[in-house]
């Protein structure tokens, strides 16, 4: 059945739903076979010969019980004994994949392993055991081999190449098998897993509404008031993989066919672009740090995204750490958003970083559009990926309320390579 934020699951399968969360919570450890009887369909691994397995669903559909679970199901039975667990960053695979509500070691029957941290890697009582790596450090995979591997949250890898050199590594035992699990984007890679749908690929798709029964009825109510009907929603809610706006300034094409993995050793200057948020509320918007450096040749690379919803006080901790890590010449930001606010904040933090503050006396779109047009030259790089500042640029058209993230990526390019583009006469505040 095709479900959808206007076609809400029937009275019948909520029940049931409901009867299966009953079962889960009574019975903690899943035993061989428990997993199975309370299931969805799409949460059990598909029928038939494949070598990955790529669950693309929304936020709460299950698709970290359903991760868990499959790799605790795959030791008990001997399938497993060499694997790999891997998420976006460290944080992410030890709170969510080892040590979350649903992760391996909460749904792990008698059968549970042991969670060696500082070793990284997981050991079960039979004697299979498994690492646990980063995407951020892409240079852990190489060397791995394993007969099963967890990825989770592909779509929001920053570095392609470590999921390559985990396939490169997947080939031990008699049925070496990955699990996908992930909110979907338009990336390369889920574009070659879709497209390979059907020959040693099963794709599996889901919405958060297929889970609705085992999530706080309240979550759904904030949901829908706030992205029923908005890209976010479809993406985040539904599923969907959305392709460029038609208008937007940005390609993902254009991205994608400039990424690289690291950027050149000789760049003659590193920027970080800043974009304060006016409030710290909940709903705020959050606060853009964007890091991007030139290159003699006349490219531009960019190089991190630090950007969070915060405090004046989290977000300058943020761009003075961005500066000081990435050696950068200074950070840039918007006078007219609280420019005095940007040097007071930043000389709270740190007295000796040097602060640009620039006033744009233009739109946002003639600010935008030179940078955009750096892009159609393939001049800009993306190092690694930078999910949510690509969607950003992606999906910005004229006239749309520009983003956080976007506005710092174009006021760092903008310094770099255009001066004093966005108005009159740029006020320096240097050395504070």
């Amino acid at each position: 059945m095709q479900v959808s934020l206007h076609n809400p699951p029937p009275p019948a399968l909520r029940a049931l739903a409901a009867l299966r969360l009953r079962a889960l919570r009574g019975q903690h450890d899943t035993a061989d076979g428990e997993w199975e009887r309370i299931a969805r369909p799409e949460q059990l691994p598909p029928d038939g010969n494949w070598r990955i397995w790529c669950v693309l669903a929304g936020r709460g559909f299950g698709k970290t019980r359903l991760g868990a679970e499959w790799v605790n199901r795959r030791v008990r039975r001997g399938e497993a004994k060499n694997l790999v667990i891997a998420g976006p960053t460290a944080a992410d695979v030890r709170d969510v994949m080892i040590e979350g509500p649903a992760g391996i070691l909460n749904c792990a029957s008698t059968q549970r392993p042991r969670y060696e941290s500082s070793k990284r890697r997981l050991v079960w009582p039979n004697g299979a055991w498994a690492i646990t790596v980063s995407a951020d450090e892409p240079e852990r995979f190489r060397g791995l081999q394993a007969d099963t591997a967890w990825t989770d949250e592909l779509a929001a890898w920053r570095y392609p190449e470590a999921w390559d050199q985990l396939m490169f590594g997947l080939r031990l035992g008699a049925n070496p098998q990955a699990l996908v699990t992930t909110t979907p984007r338009p990336t390369k890679i889920i574009r070659a897993l879709i497209a390979r749908d059907g020959a040693d690929v099963r794709v599996v798709r889901g919405s958060t509404y297929d889970n609705r029964a085992n999530l706080a009825p309240g979550f759904f109510d904030d949901i829908l008031r706030r992205y029923e009907g908005t890209r976010l929603g479809r993406q985040e809610i539904n599923a969907e993989i959305l392709d460029d706006v038609p208008g937007a300034l940005w390609q993902r094409n254009e991205i994608e066919r400039n990424r690289v993995e690291r950027a050149p050793e000789n760049l003659i200057r590193i920027v970080v672009g800043l974009d304060p948020a006016v409030t710290s509320e909940e709903d705020s918007d959050e606060t853009g740090i964007v890091s991007v450096g030139k290159s003699r040749d006349g490219h531009y690379y960019v190089l991190d995204d630090r950007s969070l919803r915060g405090t004046p006080d989290e977000w300058g901790r943020r761009a003075v750490g961005a500066w000081r890590d990435l050696r950068a010449d200074r950070i840039v930001g918007e006078a007219n958003q609280g420019g005095e606010m940007i040097s007071h904040t930043i000389r709270t933090v740190h007295r000796g970083a040097p602060v640009k503050l620039v006033h744009a006396s233009r739109g946002k779109i003639t600010r935008a559009e030179p940078v955009a047009a750096l892009s159609e030259q393939n001049k800009v790089h993306f190092v690694g990926a930078w999910p949510k500042l690509e969607d950003q640029l992606c999906t910005w058209c004229q006239g749309d309320k520009s983003p956080d993230r976007l506005d710092a990526f174009v006021w760092a390019v903008t310094e770099l390579g255009f001066g004093a583009l966005g108005g009159g006469p740029p006020t320096t505040t240097s050395g504070l």
